[in-house]
């Protein structure tokens, strides 16, 4: 899992969920925690607000935009089982890392 940089434009991708392996997404964004608080009050529409995922479980730090969207599609086109095993490796809990990186970034 990546950490947040500051310094120049940095590009994440990121993974939420709604539940203990419950529906996954997975998307990329310059800016994880504008993103990730617009999908939690449901400014986002779509599949994020209609199962109501809002628990960011998952995210990498990629540096540049082209590297990110190469690592979202080959994310997407991964097995439900590999992504899991992804998330499980740094957060065995899905513990919810958004008040994380909001108390960090503050």
């Amino acid at each position: 899992m990546g950490k947040l940089r500051s310094m120049d434009r940095q590009y994440y991708v990121y993974i939420l969920t709604n539940r203990l392996r419950g529906s996954l997404y997975i998307g990329v964004t310059n800016d994880l925690i504008r993103r990730v608080w617009e999908h939690r009050s449901g400014a986002v529409s779509g599949f994020t607000n209609k199962y109501r995922l809002r628990r960011l479980v998952h995210f990498e730090d990629c540096g540049e935009i082209m590297v990110a969207m190469e690592r979202e599609k080959r994310l997407k086109r991964w097995r439900r089982a590999w992504k899991i095993d992804l998330i499980e490796r740094e957060n065995p809990q899905w513990r919810d890392l958004y008040p994380e990186l909001v108390e960090s970034d503050g």
